[in-house]
């Protein structure tokens, strides 16, 4: 179903809140844009799915009514982006929520499981693949653009209701939640201007001070971007910022020097110049924190292999998702007796965590019998 019209939302809404369950997906554009522009809704109850023209309909109260309400669960697919784009548009963070792609992750499939390999797998329905160059701003839309946009939410509030019984059944619905907070939280701190250095492109590069620099001229750059409405990369390149942290221009001119400010306004130049002495006369306090990974040694990389072996066969045994549990980086902290370990609180702890101090403490081990990984 195709909604154009605020009368058509409203009597879809009133129907839609009938039930406890509703799936969301989005379109959109951010090519050129810094904004993203929000071209389709698509949102489906168990028994009906409908396609939100925002471009066509000026008020959609109604659907931000709906969305808020917290008696409703909120079911997307990789709902990172989703969930930005309705903050952006609606000034609201869909609540409660439950992300099907997290939720595989936790239940024997692989991590950041596709849409249509999950439809495939449990609902054995084979969706034609997406036409990534698809111009969702266009109208009108076709009736094969319309069947594959409501495709993506069509089959999630089956898949939402299956994959809650199985969390009930494994006990693992309390692992969810944790999880998809923090998707909420980076999605959040995705939008502070004064930390948008920690995605800069080779910050890694770059000592504490130079990020106390980065920081400031990352955060100018997104205030320009976002009032210019451009793609931060086409207000200045990441590999430009990087310079100007490395050589910290004293003034203007050292500043043009830098290749890729030359084509900045005077104002925009003198701008960032305030930006540099800014982070330059950054009280070292105050300087950006760098974590490190540990150094390691053959005996440490040895250990941390045993470990992994260890977690394959938990992620085997459970169904869980490696990536999901720990990631190599996590092992070395985790090895280092790093208190803020992940692996040291909540279900990784429950899952892994207390299995890994026991091999560590020789406690237990690893054999291999009948060709396979075995736990002593």
């Amino acid at each position: 179903m195709y909604i154009a019209s605020f009368n058509e939302l409203f009597d879809f809404c009133q129907r839609a809140a009938a039930h406890d369950v509703l799936a969301v997906d989005t379109e959109f554009l951010r090519e050129r844009t810094y904004h993203p522009m929000l071209c389709l809704i698509q949102v489906a109850t168990e028994d009906e799915s409908a396609a939100i023209d925002p471009l066509a309909i000026d008020d959609l109260g109604p659907l931000k009514e709906l969305l808020a309400d917290k008696r409703r669960t909120k079911v997307f697919h990789a709902c990172d982006q989703d969930i930005e784009i309705i903050y952006d548009t609606m000034g609201i963070m869909p609540a409660p929520m439950f992300d099907t792609q997290l939720a595989a992750a936790f239940l024997g499939h692989r991590m950041q499981i596709g849409y249509g390999a999950l439809v495939q797998a449990m609902e054995g329905v084979h969706l034609p693949k997406a036409d990534g160059l698809t111009d969702w701003s266009h109208r009108p839309l076709d009736t094969d653009q319309l069947a594959y946009a409501e495709d993506d939410v069509r089959y999630l509030p089956r898949i939402y209701r299956a994959m809650m019984d199985e969390l009930v059944r494994l006990d693992r619905l309390s692992w969810m939640a944790p999880e998809l907070q923090q998707v909420c939280d980076r999605m959040l701190q995705r939008r502070d201007p004064r930390e948008a250095y920690v995605h800069l492109k080779r910050s890694t590069s770059l000592t504490r001070k130079q990020l106390a620099i980065a920081r400031e001229v990352c955060a100018w750059r997104e205030s320009r971007a976002s009032e210019r409405d451009l793609p931060r990369k086409w207000v200045m390149a990441d590999e430009v910022i990087v310079e100007l942290c490395r050589h910290a221009p004293r003034d203007i001119e050292r500043m043009r020097r830098i290749r890729g400010t030359q084509s900045l306004s005077a104002r925009d130049a003198e701008s960032l110049m305030n930006a540099i002495r800014k982070g330059v006369h950054c009280d070292p306090r105050m300087y950006p924190q760098v974590k490190h990974r540990p150094r390691t040694t053959a005996d440490t990389d040895s250990v941390i292999d045993l470990m992994y072996a260890m977690l394959r066969l938990l992620s085997d045994s459970s169904g869980v998702a490696i990536p999901l549990i720990a990631t190599r980086d996590d092992l070395h902290t985790f090895l280092s007796g790093d208190k803020d370990s992940p692996l040291r609180t909540g279900w990784r702890y429950e899952l892994a965590g207390r299995r890994l101090e026991g091999l560590l403490a020789g406690e237990v081990g690893l054999t291999v019998k009948d060709g396979h990984l075995e736990m002593l």
